[in-house]
């Protein structure tokens, strides 16, 4: 088993084992689900295979923190993901750039590097597709547990803001997911 395939198998068993179970959206299905977009993305935008490999284990871990607390929780996974990757022997500048690309996905996204860029569209990537109605489903379980007042026009408003202000940074994302995430933010605003 390679060291990646160890950390991956460890990275779900600790999301499947810790997350809390309010936790609809930021679950290991979001994980899972972000990691082979950015495998796709990384494709399509011709990263190396080292990239690969850092784009890959920032992915894993992007989302780790839930486990410790919701808010901030990308401070929370850069501090679990130094000491795991320190475990495995990770070059310390590979997992200080590991931790920059999760330190982009917090919001507002705030990608510097190519490889940032690409780990923020891999995660917010479903704006852009057909599953956008079924993903806030599960988003809006998630905050509603969070905040029992929230309603669904006020859910609604909120995913409006957050889609108009938001920026696809890849080359395939913008050819790709822009003009659906337009349509998916139309139809939003009809239900208002």
């Amino acid at each position: 088993m390679t060291p990646y395939q160890e950390i991956h198998d460890q990275i779900f068993l600790l999301l499947q084992s810790k997350l809390p179970s309010f936790l609809t959206y930021h679950s290991s299905r979001h994980t899972a689900y972000v990691l082979e977009q950015a495998e796709i993305i990384s494709n399509h935008e011709n990263v190396s295979e080292h990239d690969m490999l850092l784009i890959k284990t920032a992915t894993l871990f992007h989302d780790i923190g839930f486990i410790k607390q919701y808010k901030d929780h990308e401070e929370a996974g850069c501090v679990i993901t130094r000491k795991i990757l320190a475990l495995h022997d990770f070059d310390v500048d590979d997992t200080e750039e590991i931790c920059s690309m999760i330190m982009a996905t917090k919001i507002p996204q705030s990608p510097l590097t190519h490889n940032e860029m690409i780990i923020c569209d891999a995660d917010l990537e479903y704006l852009g597709t057909d599953l956008f109605p079924k993903v806030s489903q599960y988003l809006y379980r998630e905050l509603h547990y969070l905040d029992p007042e929230l309603d669904i026009p006020a859910f609604n408003r909120i995913q409006v803001r957050f889609i108009s202000a938001h920026t696809f940074y890849t080359d395939y994302c913008k050819n790709h997911r822009e003009e659906k995430k337009k349509e998916n933010l139309k139809e939003l605003m009809k239900n208002m």
